[in-house]
């Protein structure tokens, strides 16, 4: 099973599960990918967030984070 190849400004949905959304945000952008750490941005926030890059792919396999493609409109 490979993992998704994260790059800057890909966005995803936040689901419920996602445990470390304190702000209630809906989707959250990449801002910067390292070998080790990924750096997000919450909708809701104007601070930055940094997980471990084994952390993120973590939350992508457990359907806590949806990867939005860039057709994908929120129609809310």
């Amino acid at each position: 099973m490979s993992s998704l190849n994260l790059d800057k400004d890909m966005q995803f949905e936040i689901k419920s599960t996602f445990a470390p959304n304190l702000n209630r945000s809906q989707t959250l952008r990449i801002l910067e990918v390292t070998q080790n750490s990924v750096v997000i941005q919450m909708d809701r926030s104007n601070g930055r967030g940094v997980f471990p890059a084994d952390n993120f792919h973590y939350w992508i396999k457990r359907g806590s984070l949806i990867k939005l493609n860039d057709h994908h409109k929120r129609t809310s």
